[in-house]
């Protein structure tokens, strides 16, 4: 074993920058931190707070109890709507039952809450380019009245789906999405429908954009690209996908110990990134394994730093 150890085979892990917590994650994990300060062990969170499991474990592990809907929650404690939003029917009901409550939406999803909203009163059906079942997409159709959005999958939902004629149409998207893909179905939509209203500013969040970039930027040289990150993660299978498009095979690994170490072989580069809601230290914990078994030489990605930061809600740092 230890003539094995000697004889490592070399592996450069190329390092994508940027990667991990976005500012929205880091925003409503820090919520849920400080609403156990203020208001004590439990607080109840609806919802995951932010899709990665590690950070589910150590918040669960303060005090924090996560539900799936309102009425798990005791009328005596506080609750944390998750970052992906909710619909408008959920603080309603919060408000109804006197619970104090404390929205994490992410402020980027929130702004296209409010473009729903607009878009609505000006007379416009909404087509929403988005997955079905995602939290994100359940929160900004819960935004408007029923009916008045139809969702958009596919470029071939773009070329099918049926809309009365008189409709006046704008579109929105969920922010977590594949750029090209997004692109492809924005292009299918303005092609049939070219009186269609565009978002006035990119609905895809900066931090699923600079991740799929950072992605793009180093694939080209890499063997073999590990993403890490949830399976239920949107922006993290995104990144798997962007690899995969460039001819990299790639996997999406929860952790460490999630590596496929016959499908890895022996790469010469490896690339290694991590979605929007997990940890750096889930990155450092993934390199460990790797020097286990390679001698590995690290190198991170040029990039230029991520500098958002968003606001605090009031009442849990007035």
């Amino acid at each position: 074993m230890a003539f094995a150890m000697l004889n490592k085979p070399p592996l450069r892990v190329l390092i994508a920058a940027p990667r991990g917590f976005c500012a929205g994650v880091d925003r409503a994990i820090q919520i849920v931190e400080l609403a156990l300060e203020r208001f004590g062990a439990p607080v109840y969170v609806r919802h995951e707070i932010v899709h990665n499991r590690f950070v589910v474990e150590r918040l669960r592990d303060l005090g924090a109890i996560f539900v799936d809907e309102l009425d798990e929650v005791p009328d005596d404690r506080p609750v944390v709507f998750s970052a992906h939003g909710v619909p408008k029917s959920v603080p309603a009901a919060a408000q109804e039952r006197r619970l104090t409550y404390v929205d994490a939406t992410c402020p980027l999803v929130s702004k296209v809450h409010r473009q729903a909203e607009r878009l609505i009163e000006e007379g416009r059906h909404i087509l929403f380019i988005g997955h079905a079942g995602h939290p994100e997409v359940i929160g900004t159709f819960g935004q408007v009245p029923a009916g008045s959005m139809t969702l958009v999958e596919t470029v071939e939902d773009a070329a099918t789906i049926q809309i009365p004629a008189s409709a006046t149409l704008a579109f929105l998207t969920q922010t977590t999405l594949s750029v090209d893909d997004t692109a492809a179905i924005v292009d299918a939509l303005k092609a049939r429908f070219p009186e269609i209203r565009a978002p006035r500013s990119e609905d895809i969040c900066y931090a699923t954009s600079n991740r799929q970039a950072a992605v793009k930027a180093i694939a080209p040289e890499c063997d073999r690209m590990l993403v890490i990150g949830a399976p239920n993660s949107s922006n993290s299978l995104r990144l798997a996908e962007v690899a995969e498009r460039i001819g990299v095979p790639a996997r999406l690994i929860e952790r460490a110990a999630n590596i496929d170490w016959d499908w890895l072989g022996e790469p010469k580069t490896l690339g290694l990134t991590a979605g929007a809601s997990a940890p750096e230290l889930l990155v450092r914990e993934v390199v460990d394994a790797l020097r286990e078994r390679f001698d590995v030489t690290e190198e991170i990605a040029d990039h230029s730093p991520e500098r958002m930061i968003f606001k605090l809600p009031r009442e849990l740092v007035a």
